[in-house]
């Protein structure tokens, strides 16, 4: 019998990801249609896969720089300046991650000393605030409000700042609520950011699934470029999320010192994603935009049914989930979920495991087919027949 004290107290208090326990439970049944997964129904463009294929054939096996291949660095470089109008020098100030989610966490073990504060906007993807707590930080959290449309106010970032705040943690389009933050709510919090000398760690991974108005990237914000550690990547824009490839944009001194932990940790991300993103750059922006149609129809439709047969949803801005609201059923997130996973078998994630003010929504994909998202939508609304 291995003790408990074998394993460190952080990590003994951490709660597992909620959402795992929705897949669990629909991976054992049959005939289950779930909108709970975060990740592309599409496949991979084939020229970026034959370029990854092609890599290998040649023999590009081997590791590259800790911070990736320069050509990629240069590409993403590019990108960001023609996409986002920031600006970053590739040899230093970009850092090829292994996914968005080792950026999140070499950029809090690199900003981060023991019980400083990282105000953590929620409703938010599940492993912020415990990378914060991983990290020795304190995750501090704030709570943007279905009444605002689930959109953070800059007074109320203010409220929460103390002598020991270090950074503010966001993410636009939002997950779960795929809420899009304009040019004016970010110059706002931007205010703020500069008033109290904060850094931004700014999750920018759906930024090109965007389907109402213009993106705005927080780096781009006057006076942020020096103070954003932008995290983005390949997985959801271009249906990569195997692929395991994201990137950091950060400021010279903070990226290189990023480049440390990741170097220790990590080495290199793989090669041969690598040269599949950078084809992916260079020549797969048409299919990029191909699926943000598909994904807009679709946003539309299940926005619109779920308004129809009584599930309060605002109309999200971006990424591929909508958050409607099932207060009127009486039920809680989870009872809701789980009712329907095990009634209707509709596999939905619980609001509240994304934080507090998730609490009374539930979380859907739409990156289903638009066969399965009717499916769905049946079910869903024989379900609340029961609650009439």
């Amino acid at each position: 019998m291995i003790k408990t004290s074998y394993i460190s107290k952080t990590v003994q208090e951490l709660k597992p990801s909620g959402i795992r326990k929705f897949f669990d439970l629909a991976a054992n049944m049959e005939g289950v249609i779930s909108l709970g997964v975060g990740e592309p129904d599409f496949v991979t463009s084939w020229s970026v896969r034959e370029a990854a294929i092609n890599s290998l054939e040649i023999g590009h096996t081997s590791y590259t720089a800790n911070a990736g291949m320069l050509e990629l660095r240069e590409e993403i470089a590019h990108y960001m300046k023609s996409r986002f109008h920031v600006a970053y020098n590739p040899a230093e100030e970009i850092i090829v991650t292994v996914g968005a989610s080792q950026g999140i966490d070499i950029a809090l073990r690199t900003i981060l000393n023991p019980g400083e504060e990282i105000i953590v906007v929620e409703p938010c993807f599940v492993a912020y605030a415990p990378i914060v707590t991983m990290a020795g930080g304190v995750p501090v959290t704030v709570q943007a409000l279905p009444e605002n449309d689930f959109k953070i106010k800059a007074e109320q970032i203010e409220e929460l700042i103390t002598p020991k705040t270090k950074a503010l943690f966001i993410c636009s389009p939002n997950n779960p609520t795929g809420t899009q933050l304009g040019k004016s709510d970010l110059e706002a919090i931007a205010e703020v950011v500069m008033k109290h000398d904060l850094l931004v760690i700014s999750d920018e991974i759906y930024a090109e699934l965007v389907y109402d108005e213009g993106y705005t990237s927080f780096a781009a914000i006057d006076g942020m470029l020096e103070r954003t550690i932008l995290l983005n990547g390949f997985s959801k824009a271009f249906a990569m999320t195997g692929w395991r490839l994201g990137f950091v944009c950060a400021p010279k001194e903070i990226s290189q010192a990023m480049l440390k932990v990741h170097q220790y940790a990590i080495m290199c991300a793989p090669t041969m994603a690598q040269y599949a993103a950078l084809e992916a750059l260079q020549h797969g922006m048409s299919d990029v935009e191909d699926m943000r149609s598909s994904y807009r129809r679709r946003r539309n439709y299940i926005v619109k049914s779920f308004n129809e047969i009584g599930l309060d949803c605002h109309k999200p801005g971006g990424a591929f989930y909508a958050f409607p609201s099932i207060k009127k059923t009486g039920l809680s997130s989870q009872e809701f979920a789980e009712r329907l996973l095990l009634e209707e078998k509709v596999a939905v994630v619980p609001g509240d495991v994304f934080g507090e003010s998730g609490e009374g929504h539930i979380r859907c994909s739409y990156a289903s087919s638009m066969e399965q998202l009717q499916e769905a939508i049946k079910r869903i609304s024989r379900f609340m027949e029961r609650f009439n």
